[in-house]
């Protein structure tokens, strides 16, 4: 089996980001409506800065995020991104750096094998994209110098952070939850298909990008609203039936300022999986 090559990935990682905009996932960005102080438009700009960056060969994971969120800034000068930059690089160093094994194996040695250098690179990206909610914690400050690598550093943080659960639990939600819903349907492009991904996602987890801007409370509560409207969206034959139930939503959720940020990242690295996974196969 042969490395799969920067420009394929680069290529996957910008059609993922594309698609994820192109669907409707109410209370986020997307392109029936902008929202939260970014618009499409700084999403479009991101993935086209990132792709080739995030994609460069012969970079550690840790220069991948930094350098990723570094060019996002300078890019759109906000964080439209770094959720999907900390979920996908790993996912590009898997298929890059290991040429053997499924994704789900490669991406497996990334984690194991993270080192204190990548840490303090994923440390100094997040400091510099501020994410929003963001405060001062007693282990682990990414404003402190880090003083263990990546994956501990994420296990400390995975009970009240998702993206960070990901670190610590192999992915669980992209390989046992995302992908699976994608594979059901040979159309990875398809809006509806990423909408649905969206929802069951929602459903399926408490967004913890909610949790830290509002509360645990909100979150549980956008989570039960989520899986009604998933049960009632996969009622129907034609998803564009229940477009107008999900545009009042959406409205509702952004006059709120509720933004579901993290099922919207989770949404883009299983985007991103699915393909990267495909072309594994296809090398096969």
């Amino acid at each position: 089996m042969e490395y799969c090559s920067p420009q394929q990935v680069a290529k996957a990682y910008k059609t993922a980001c594309l698609a994820e905009i192109e669907a409707l996932k109410p209370g986020n960005v997307h392109i029936f409506s902008d929202g939260h102080g970014m618009t499409v438009y700084d999403f479009i700009k991101s993935a086209e800065a990132v792709c080739g960056v995030v994609s460069m060969a012969n970079l550690s994971l840790g220069q991948r995020i930094l350098y990723s969120v570094e060019a996002t800034q300078k890019a759109v000068a906000c964080n439209t991104n770094l959720g999907i930059i900390l979920l996908c690089a790993p996912l590009v160093h898997a298929v890059l750096a290991y040429p053997t094994g499924t994704l789900h194996q490669r991406l497996q040695q990334v984690l194991v094998q993270t080192t204190v250098e990548d840490a303090q690179y994923a440390f100094d990206a997040i400091a510099l994209a501020k994410p929003g909610g963001l405060g001062r914690v007693k282990q682990h400050d990414v404003h402190q110098k880090a003083n263990c690598n990546l994956l501990a550093a994420m296990q400390a943080s995975a009970p009240h952070d998702l993206i960070a659960m990901q670190y610590a639990n192999g992915f669980e939600a992209i390989f046992k939850v995302g992908i699976p819903i994608l594979a059901a349907d040979a159309s990875v492009r398809d809006a509806w298909l990423t909408t649905k991904l969206y929802l069951t996602l929602l459903s399926t987890f408490p967004d913890s990008h909610i949790a830290r801007k509002h509360n645990l409370a909100m979150a549980d509560d956008i989570q039960y609203q989520a899986r009604e409207h998933l049960t009632m969206f996969n009622l129907l034959d034609n998803p564009k039936l229940y477009l107008s139930q999900l545009l009042t939503w959406d409205n509702q959720l952004k006059q709120k300022q509720v933004n579901p940020g993290t099922c919207a990242d989770l949404t883009v690295a299983s985007l991103f999986a699915y393909a990267l996974d495909r072309l594994i196969q296809y090398e096969d």
